[in-house]
């Protein structure tokens, strides 16, 4: 999921829009809750148009 904030066009407030992209793990080493860095690929299925490249932030243990 990719977050980002945007100012509301007729109260200026400022909101956060979000977006899902559905992205490849070839060996499964990426966990829930990890922070990747995604690149644009072919479709490898009807959604998943992503695939993950590297870690970025490893997710924190709760």
């Amino acid at each position: 999921m990719v977050e980002r904030s945007v100012k509301h066009a007729l109260y200026g407030k400022i909101v956060v829009r979000s977006s899902k992209y559905h992205a490849h793990d070839e060996t499964g080493a990426y966990k829930m809750g990890d922070v990747v860095e995604i690149t644009e690929s072919r479709p490898l299925s009807r959604t998943k148009n992503w695939v993950a490249t590297r870690l970025v932030q490893k997710a924190e243990a709760v």
